[in-house]
């Protein structure tokens, strides 16, 4: 007898199809028609991207990495989450030091990339035009994160890249009664924070080529954060 899609494979199909944000879509899907010159040659993915990770992550998932948006050029072209751009180059290489990846480098879907007790999403999942989505399309995509983590069932730690991902998680704590309230919850990187579920939430800055170009995030700062969310997640 077939085995039909898990509910994180249901979730993520249901995400590709979203029709929430007009803008965000219009913008998707002309930026996979016009392309960048040096990826000319290449289909371009152009709808909302999907998280990924490791599998029978319902169970085995304890890791949570929660970016900001698709990259236009980066998740937009390949499909999936921080695959093809500046932020992935730094956290994949980031990942497979810490043993949370199987290699160091992310092509694309076919890539053979393999997660370790890792599941990796965004709190917007269509790419925004100066990376910068809206207060609205914020809350549209937030029920997407909601349905995600009651999934994830054995989730010990998420870690948040940059202040909208942290901002974003703490308005689904309190939404869904993680937390009383959002005071309280401050960003910085390094912050460590525990719910009074034992949930570890984690901040770090984004690994935007802004932060890691100038130096405000160092590859030995990054590996810190993923050190630790390791050594709190008790993977094996």
């Amino acid at each position: 007898m077939p085995i039909g899609p898990s509910p994180l494979e249901f979730l993520n199909a249901r995400i590709v199809a979203c029709d929430r944000c007009p803008r965000l879509r219009t913008y998707c899907a002309e930026i996979a028609r016009a392309k960048r010159r040096a990826y000319a040659q290449c289909d371009y993915w152009g709808k909302p991207v999907p998280s990924f990770g490791c599998l029978d992550a319902e169970e085995s998932a304890r890791i949570l990495v929660l970016g900001l948006a698709p990259g236009a050029h980066g998740s937009n072209r390949t499909g999936r989450m921080f695959t093809g751009d500046g932020s992935g180059d730094f956290l994949f290489p980031t990942l497979f030091d810490a043993g949370l990846a199987s290699q160091a480098k992310a092509f694309g879907i076919e890539d053979g990339m393999r997660l370790n007790g890792l599941w990796i999403s965004a709190v917007v999942r269509c790419a925004p035009p100066g990376n910068k989505p809206e207060p609205e399309e914020q809350r549209n995509c937030a029920p997407w994160l909601v349905e995600e983590m009651a999934l994830l069932r054995n989730l010990r730690v998420v870690v948040c890249l940059g202040k909208i991902a942290f901002d974003g998680f703490f308005s689904y704590a309190v939404r869904a009664g993680r937390v009383p309230a959002r005071s309280g919850f401050v960003f910085g990187h390094g912050a460590e924070l525990k719910l009074a579920d034992g949930l570890t939430v984690l901040a770090s800055y984004h690994p935007s080529l802004q932060n890691t170009n100038t130096g405000k995030l160092t590859r030995a700062m990054f590996l810190a954060i993923f050190n630790r969310a390791r050594e709190l997640s008790e993977l094996p």
